[in-house]
């Protein structure tokens, strides 16, 4: 495993990663010094790339700086092991979902969705049909994408996709993935035991003793063909004083895109526990954590206050704090299969409504 790079480190993987700045116009030139002018270089590379800003250089950082130095025909894509990842891909995956050739998300990684939508592409144009981004349909990309565009055909199937659902939440798949916090699980056990009376099937990530990895939980996700998954957590920093509830879905300025409806289910959350607790705003934002990346369902990440501010922890060691949160999730869900008309105003609605409106047993 790669040791995290942080100030005042040397060597040649220090080189490695000014190198990579370098390329990317962050820094004027390479160094083997890891310096004031090399970590304000990677802090800017992280908030570029929807990353948790540190100006430490951990494993995910490191892999986005490889994956950020490819651009689209540096090299030959295809279905590989192990499997290609860069902003070449990304970049393929949102030209051809443009024309609508529907690759999955765009997320950088070039999976059998995706060379499934460049072989329907090379079929559409007459070029050999193999799977694999070379020279001739690169070409044919281009010249295509002068004359051929479209609105967001991804971003409108996962809306319709959604849509198709309908608004009763019997029978939709929900993974609940909370942190190890005894207070958290509990919150989590609570939302669990409120969907399930409603005939939604939930799965939770880990159990009271379990630790299971990142990597393990996502997989559980997607196993389960998930419709969503909300990730529960407290954030914490070194000042005490940092405190309210964020929200994360998956989003990326640098590849263009993002999950709409993780956005919309985000935006929602937010408003419902800001508008039914005390705690602060600190609005949604678009992150391109593995969770929320290598996930298929649209997946949202909720910060509970921080653990490192004694106001914060009181309110979520409070069992009738926690049950508010629960029915703000509740309804936040709800409104996620609502149509725009059947809504209702941020913090008033209730799950009694839902079940006199008949979108409820």
């Amino acid at each position: 495993m790669t040791p995290d790079l942080t100030f005042g480190g040397s060597g040649d993987l220090v080189l490695q990663v000014t190198n990579f700045l370098t390329r990317l116009n962050l820094l004027k030139s390479e160094s083997r010094i890891f310096d004031s002018t090399v970590a304000a270089a990677v802090k800017e590379f992280q908030q570029a790339r929807g990353l948790t800003v540190t100006g430490i250089v951990d494993a995910i950082t490191l892999r986005s700086l490889d994956e950020a130095r490819w651009k689209l025909g540096d090299r030959v894509l295809s279905l590989a092991t192990p499997t290609m990842r860069g902003d070449d891909v990304a970049a393929l995956q949102s030209q051809l979902s443009e024309m609508g050739f529907n690759c999955g998300r765009v997320d950088g990684i070039f999976g059998m969705d995706t060379e499934t939508a460049v072989m329907d592409f090379q079929k559409s144009v007459g070029v050999k049909v193999d799977g694999r981004c070379g020279p001739a349909t690169i070409i044919s990309i281009l010249r295509l994408k002068k004359i051929v565009s479209g609105g967001a055909p991804n971003q409108l199937r996962d809306a319709v996709n959604r849509a198709e659902r309908g608004p009763a939440l019997a029978g939709k798949v929900i993974v609940i993935d909370p942190s190890q916090s005894p207070e958290v699980f509990d919150l989590a056990q609570r939302l669990e035991g409120r969907l399930i009376a409603l005939g939604v099937n939930v799965f939770l990530t880990r159990t009271s003793t379990s630790k299971p990895k990142e990597i393990a939980r996502i997989e559980l996700a997607n196993e389960a063909n998930a419709d969503l998954v909300i990730s529960l957590h407290q954030d914490s920093y070194v000042n005490e004083k940092a405190h309210g509830v964020s929200t994360y879905y998956y989003g990326s300025d640098s590849h263009g895109v993002h999950s709409i409806v993780g956005e919309r289910f985000a935006t929602l959350v937010q408003r419902e526990i800001c508008a039914r607790t005390d705690l602060l705003n600190c609005r949604i934002h678009a992150k391109t954590w593995y969770l929320l990346r290598l996930t298929k369902a649209p997946t949202v990440r909720i910060d509970l206050g921080y653990e490192t501010n004694p106001g914060d922890t009181k309110r979520i060691g409070d069992p009738t704090f926690r049950e508010t949160v629960v029915e703000a999730l509740m309804i936040a869900i709800q409104r996620l299969y609502l149509s725009a008309e059947n809504d209702a105003k941020t913090g008033t609605l209730k799950v009694s409504d839902l079940r006199r409106a008949g979108v409820r047993k």
